[in-house]
């Protein structure tokens, strides 16, 4: 699958709809909506056209991730996302514990048992421009994200076999 669409849910800002291959798809999007100016901390999803990278799932959770072309790699207890703009390490993953703050990616509630990275402020790293702009496990009733887009385990299993490096995801 080449291509993603996501475009807000008509009367419902932090929602969205996803578009793969023309099938549609609820998601949800980030506290701040969808935003063409991002800036860490906003809550927003950025509009943009985002290439995947690969993505991280829970090995204690999932026996692997279905079929897929993206490289993956388990997540282990001391994988973090660094969040601060001023550190050397900003928007990249680092080893738990770590002296910044950082996004644990080993969570409790399940989000990141399926975890795409995207490359939004990934090169060049822009600081202060947004970090961990992921694609996702939702939450029940699609509450918003902190600025990722996130779908149910049963859209992101049907849809991983399709995914590649050369997939984009654009928000619009």
């Amino acid at each position: 699958m080449k291509h993603l669409t996501v475009r807000a849910r008509p009367g419902n800002r932090l929602q969205g709809l996803l578009n793969a291959g023309g099938t549609v798809f609820p998601c949800a999007l980030g506290r701040g909506g969808i935003v063409s100016f991002k800036h860490e901390g906003d809550g927003g999803t950025p509009r943009a056209r985002m290439r995947i990278l690969g993505g991280y799932y829970r090995r204690d959770h999932l026996v692997s991730p279905r079929a897929t072309r993206l490289p993956m790699r388990a997540i282990t207890p001391k994988l973090g996302w660094c969040e601060v703009p001023d550190d050397r390490n900003y928007n990249r993953p680092v080893k738990m514990p770590y002296a910044a703050s950082h996004e644990t990616m080993r969570r409790a509630d399940g989000l990141y048992d399926i975890c795409i990275v995207l490359n939004w402020n990934i090169r060049p790293r822009l600081r202060g421009r947004g970090s961990a702009i992921f694609f996702h496990l939702a939450r029940d009733g699609f509450t918003p994200t902190q600025g990722c887009v996130a779908v149910t385990r049963q859209v992101m299993e049907r849809l991983l076999p399709y995914l590649s490096t050369r997939t984009i995801l654009s928000v619009k």
